[in-house]
C-alpha cells in the first residue's frame, strides 16, 4: 500500500484563535487517525546531521518556513485523495496552518 509523509505547521496564534469546538473536534479527529494505525507525534527540536567534511551536528531546522513544524505522521492509503482527506482534520489543517502530504516513492 502506499505511504505518504506529512508535515503539519503551525503556530500558537493560529491555533489560539481557532473555535475550540473546531479544535477539540480536530484533536478528536487525530486519535482516530491514531487508532486506524497512522503514526504520528508532535515535532521537537531538531538537529541538522552532515558528514562530508567529517560529522557535524548543529541544533536548529536547516529549512524554514513562515510558520513553524508542528508535527508529522505517516500513513498508509491507497491513493492521494484518501490522504488529503485524512488529514483535512487536523489541528494544522483547520488551526490556520497547513499540512504538507509527501508521497513516499515505492
Amino acid at each position: 500500500m502506499p505511504r505518504f509523509i506529512t508535515i503539519g505547521y503551525g503556530d500558537r496564534a493560529g491555533y489560539d484563535r481557532t473555535d475550540p469546538a473546531v479544535r477539540d473536534a480536530a484533536h478528536a479527529h487525530d486519535a482516530s487517525l491514531r487508532d486506524q494505525g497512522v503514526e504520528m507525534g508532535v515535532a521537537g527540536t531538531p538537529l541538522q546531521v552532515r558528514n562530508h567534511d567529517g560529522l557535524s551536528v548543529a541544533q536548529g531546522p536547516f529549512m524554514t518556513s513562515a510558520l513553524p513544524v508542528a508535527g508529522f505522521a505517516i500513513i498508509e492509503a491507497d491513493t492521494l485523495d484518501e490522504v488529503v482527506e485524512m488529514v483535512s482534520g487536523t489541528p494544522c489543517a483547520v488551526g490556520h496552518g497547513v499540512v504538507e502530504v509527501w508521497p513516499l516513492a515505492q
